[in-house]
């Protein structure tokens, strides 16, 4: 039955009859999927270099367009507010978006219906922001087979049942709902779907499970050096890059003992069967579109929220398959550096892995560029917004009960997807904590949790291999200055003046990346009943 279930899924996908980009002249405004992953590495996904089996996703990418420099901001919830706002986090008025006006405030005076299910991990409800439906969890993580206690539907709370209950399927469950009430409306409609998914704690489906289970016994070095090769048949870069170098916090898979090479290579079938789950539910969601005539005008945006987590926090019960609920393992640090291939560093660090996002957009009647095209001008979060507003038709409001909005700092991507260029844009600006950078052009300037300034040339060294803020003292300087300008435009309590200052380098390190010099990979000390 899920053999066929996808064979008919890409039938329905093979059968679609394309229409042209002067249909949307006198169509009816389009419809708007947003689609969300929580912690997804840049290479993983197949049509991004995985070996992972994401076929639904690579059709999108192969009838829309695909993005190789669309950046988030490395950091869950700050990312969710640039998505929703147009604006940096801390300049919407962070997680209270104090400061914003978010995509359903702004589509539905337009007439729009909109939903939102999964992840919210943002101040209040859904439904306090512009949202007519939500489904999911308020919290910034939650059990995949247990849910917990911020779950809610409608603005209500909603007890998670007690079995046959899965997160990542729950969601597109409610979308679907959703979906037919705002069919029944006859408005076009908006729906938000952010998934948990890949986010820890790793429990996927035993059906997914065991489709990886034995997959990676031959260990990151191999994962990496394969997608490496598949991101170069891929063109995915538009030209040759240097892969980044091994860190030496992440040693050689020869290197490791049995017991945790065991350990590691199921650990990353967890991870692989996340995803696989995540891209069947887009792919049921897909087909419901095409089975309701909605596809052709419906555009679709894919994007994470950031790079490869490499928090190797508390697991449970290593030695037990973690489809159930009472066992939690957390993400691995070596398989964060395979998953953000070619990149340097992980979620929460401003360097290329850890901001940049695999992107998809998919939206037969609006994109006029060549479908499978890969876009290699850079993007952000920031400009999601204010390109579905112009798709739309709508105005962005100036003003808005109780708040006052912000400019946006995005830009409208539609010119790329109708086949032109964007020639030069805003510098983008990137800060968590300690951890910072900003690009403007070609340059990047970054700094790794207050070390000192690094500047790279993103046209010749997209990987961050060569430090030039030696060679380049005036760019370093100048950059320096637009940094700190930009963090007056976008004030946090987490921006010393200092930052980026550190009088010496000191070694890359985070106490919560995996120590591989443990004896053992998890604690025996509790085992959950099976």
């Amino acid at each position: 039955m899920k053999k066929l279930l996808l064979f008919l899924c890409a039938l329905n996908l093979a059968s679609i009859s394309w229409t042209s980009a002067e249909d949307v002249k006198t169509n009816k405004k389009p419809n708007i999927v947003v689609i969300l992953t929580d912690d997804l590495g840049f290479s993983d996904l197949g049509c991004y270099g995985s070996e992972i089996a994401t076929p639904h996703l690579d059709q999108l990418a192969k009838k829309g367009l695909r993005f190789s420099q669309f950046y988030n901001t490395a950091k869950c919830h700050s990312s969710r507010v640039s998505l929703l706002s147009g604006q940096y986090c801390a300049q919407a008025g962070d997680t209270k978006l104090t400061s914003a006006v978010i995509i359903p405030e702004v589509l539905a005076p337009a007439g729009y219906f909109t939903a939102m299910s999964g992840k919210w991990h943002l101040d209040r409800e859904p439904t306090d922001f512009g949202f007519h439906r939500f489904f999911g969890h308020l919290s910034g993580s939650t059990n995949y087979y247990a849910g917990d206690n911020t779950f809610c539907l409608n603005g209500k709370p909603w007890s998670v049942p007690e079995k046959d209950f899965y997160t990542t399927v729950a969601n597109v469950d409610h979308a679907l709902h959703f979906l037919d009430e705002a069919r029944a409306t006859k408005k076009p409609w908006f729906l938000y779907v952010a998934f948990n998914a890949p986010h820890a704690p790793l429990q996927p489906l035993e059906v997914d499970f065991k489709k990886y289970l034995g997959r990676y016994d031959v260990g990151w070095d191999e994962i990496r050096t394969v997608r490496l090769e598949k991101q170069k048949q891929l063109g995915l870069f538009g030209r040759e890059i240097a892969a980044s170098s091994r860190p030496d916090h992440v040693p050689t898979w020869e290197k490791l003992g049995p017991a945790i090479r065991s350990w590691e290579a199921r650990r990353m079938a967890a991870y692989a069967a996340l995803i696989d789950r995540v891209d069947q539910e887009i792919g049921r969601l897909v087909s419901n579109l095409s089975a309701k005539g909605e596809l052709e005008n419906t555009i679709i945006v894919f994007l994470s929220d950031n790079g490869a987590c490499p928090y190797d926090r508390k697991s449970s019960a290593a030695e037990l398959d973690p489809c159930q609920a009472s066992v939690t393992w957390s993400d691995s640090t070596g398989w964060a550096w395979a998953r953000n291939s070619p990149f340097r560093y992980y979620k929460q660090n401003q360097y290329e892995g850890g901001i940049s996002t695999p992107a998809i957009v998919h939206w037969p009647a609006g994109i006029t560029r060549s479908v499978g095209s890969i876009v290699h001008s850079p993007a952000h979060l920031v400009d999601v917004l204010p390109t579905l507003a112009e798709a739309a038709g709508v105005s962005m409001p100036t003003t808005y009960p109780d708040r006052t909005p912000a400019a946006l700092a995005g830009i409208s991507l539609l010119p790329i997807l109708q086949g032109k260029e964007i020639n030069s844009r805003p510098p983008l600006h990137f800060v968590f904590e300690t951890d910072r950078a900003l690009r403007d052009g070609d340059w990047k300037l970054v700094s790794f949790r207050n070390q000192p300034w690094e500047l790279y040339n993103m046209a010749n060294d997209r990987t961050e291999t060569q430090n030039l803020a030696n060679q380049h003292p005036d760019i370093t300087e100048r950059m320096i200055g637009q940094w700190r300008d930009m963090a007056k435009y976008t004030p946090s309590g987490a921006l010393p003046e200092s930052s980026g200052n550190a009088k010496k380098a000191q070694n890359h390190t985070h106490p919560e990346w995996t120590d591989f010099e443990k004896k053992t990979p998890f604690n025996r000390k509790k085992k959950p009943k099976k």
